[in-house]
C-alpha cells in the first residue's frame, strides 16, 4: 500500500511540474536559459541601435566590467551622464535619467539575458578567446530594443564548445557550480 502512495506522488509531481512548466512556456513567463526572443519592458526606452550602431559606441564603455566580471553588468548612471549631461537634455527620457542621477537614485533596469544560477559564466575567457559579443547577443547595434538572441541554454552553449576550432572546455565544472 505504502509503494503505491509513493507512486502516486511521484505521478502527480511529474505531472504537476510538467503542467507548471507548460503553463510558463505558453503564458510567456520566464524559463530561464530557454528565452531566446525574450525583451522585456524597461523603465526608460534604450536603443542599442542610436547608441551602438549610428554613434557606435564600442559595447564596453557603457558595460566596463565586461573584462573581468561574470556580468557585463547594466551601466551605473554616471555612465549615461557622462554624456546627457549636455546631450539631448530636452528629452523626456533623458530628463528621468537626469531626475534619478541627481536624486541619487538607480533605473530598475529588466534584465535581458539570463541564466540559471548553478551556471556560473564569465565573459572574460570568451573575450580572450576573441568571441564577439554577437556570437551570443546578436546584431545589437541593429536592435532599437534589445532581446534575449539564443536561448542560452546548455545544449546551445555546449554546441558552440564542442567546436574544434574554438578549442573550449567541455567538462561539467567550466560552467557549474
Amino acid at each position: 500500500m505504502a509503494k503505491k502512495i509513493v507512486g502516486l506522488g511521484v505521478v502527480l509531481a511529474l505531472v504537476g511540474g510538467l503542467t507548471a512548466f507548460v503553463y510558463a512556456l505558453t503564458n510567456n513567463k520566464v524559463v530561464i536559459g530557454y528565452n531566446e526572443g525574450y525583451m522585456p519592458d524597461q523603465p526608460i526606452p534604450f536603443s542599442h541601435e542610436l547608441h551602438a550602431g549610428q554613434y557606435k559606441m564600442d559595447c564596453k564603455y557603457c558595460h566596463t566590467s565586461v573584462e573581468e566580471s561574470r556580468h557585463a553588468s547594466i551601466p551605473s548612471l554616471n555612465v549615461c551622464m557622462n554624456c546627457h549631461l549636455t546631450v539631448k537634455t530636452d528629452s523626456p527620457y533623458i530628463q528621468q535619467l537626469a531626475e534619478a542621477y541627481n536624486s541619487g537614485k538607480s533605473v530598475a533596469w529588466k534584465k535581458v539575458h539570463l541564466l540559471p544560477d548553478h551556471v556560473k559564466f564569465s565573459h572574460a575567457p570568451h573575450i580572450a578567446a576573441g568571441k564577439d559579443c554577437t556570437v551570443c547577443h546578436g546584431d545589437v547595434q541593429n536592435m532599437s530594443v534589445v532581446y534575449q538572441y539564443q536561448s542560452l541554454s546548455m545544449g546551445w552553449c555546449v554546441n558552440c564548445h564542442r567546436q574544434p576550432e574554438n578549442n573550449a572546455p567541455t567538462n561539467c565544472s567550466t560552467c557549474h557550480y
